[in-house]
């Protein structure tokens, strides 16, 4: 310290100097060429001299130069050392390391907050799009409740389906098995429609129905009223002979006129009596058919004639109808 500074007691350097004459404390000196009391302030800096380095209140010069702040000690309670500016740093704090840090925390603020101004505007949006949905918005309730219905009426049906095709594709997996029983119901089935069609022989249980002529020949009437009586009695396939062994098959469209001279055209073939009517079915029924009273054999013998009956136990009726093309009727899909 210079020589010219005294001790105020109050740990402050107090420099040397003319004391203000008169006056209290506080008050301005009247002299013209007095000095400016902020000059003679104990806390006001002093000019030092040329030679006399610079030292701040509360700092302790130190031997290389650079100049310690011991009010940042008694803060902080860190030891300070010397930057390369002459000014004190604490040890383990710097200021790079705070300004990078601020300046990380800020990059990362920006980025949240353009994230949550992204799904704010993305939610907005999405609500907007849903409010202002032309269709749901001009929807009645019951209609909702209809479609909601539909809905459940169409999934009920896919259901099914899927179920249907699944029992079709186990029965495909079931192997040579399977397709060989298909096949043989095709087959038996194929067989009684070539039966009832006419185009396939048949034997089996059965009659032999033969009609004689008296006073009066057999009509074509009673030839049908027997084909109909037989065939509510369970027949399943039948022929009609004639005396000169002409033989037609008796299918569902098997039509049956008189002819000349007592004679029979049944599909447009000529048959001579007396005839006979071979039929394959139960042949206690279809007699018990023919002989109610007033039936077919009581028409027969009140015109004259007579009906005779032979059971077979295998009847064949072998003759064959002609297939009957279609020309407008088709399978229902």
């Amino acid at each position: 310290m210079n020589d010219e500074q005294t001790d105020t007691g109050t740990g402050w350097p107090q420099p040397a100097g003319p004391v203000r004459p008169g006056g209290p404390a506080g008050e301005p000196d009247p002299r013209p060429d007095a000095p400016d009391p902020d000059e003679l302030s104990p806390l006001a800096p002093q000019a030092p001299a040329d030679d006399e380095p610079v030292v701040e209140p509360g700092v302790e010069p130190v031997d290389d130069g650079a100049t310690v702040d011991l009010s940042a000690v008694s803060r902080s309670g860190e030891q300070p050392v010397a930057g390369s500016d002459g000014l004190a740093e604490p040890v383990g704090k710097s200021a790079a390391p705070v300004v990078a840090g601020r300046s990380r925390w800020s990059a990362a603020g920006v980025m949240i907050a353009a994230l949550l101004a992204l799904l704010g505007f993305t939610l907005v949006v999405q609500l907007k799009t849903t409010s202002t949905d032309p269709t749901l918005g001009a929807t009645r309730q019951e209609d909702l409740v209809r479609i909601l219905s539909d809905l459940d009426a169409r999934e009920n049906r896919l259901q099914q389906d899927i179920r249907a095709l699944e029992d079709s594709q186990r029965q495909l997996r079931s192997g040579e098995q399977g397709r060989q029983a298909a096949l043989d119901e095709a087959t038996r089935r194929a067989d009684e429609l070539g039966i009832l069609a006419g185009t396939l022989p048949a034997v089996g249980p059965g009659l032999t129905v033969q009609f004689d002529g008296g006073v009066k020949p057999i009509s074509a009437n009673r030839v049908l009223d027997a084909v109909q009586e037989l065939r509510g009695a369970g027949a399943e396939a039948m022929q009609i002979s004639g005396g000169d062994r002409a033989t037609v098959r008796i299918i569902a469209s098997t039509y049956f006129l008189d002819g000349d001279n007592g004679s029979l055209m049944v599909e447009g073939r000529r048959l001579s009596g007396p005839y006979t009517i071979t039929v394959i079915g139960d042949p206690a029924t279809m007699r018990t058919a023919l002989n109610i009273p007033g039936g077919v054999v009581a028409s027969v013998r009140g015109d004259g004639g007579n009906v005779t009956f032979g059971e077979r136990e295998v009847a064949e009726v072998s003759a064959l109808h002609v297939p009957i093309k279609l020309e407008h009727a088709r399978p229902v899909s």
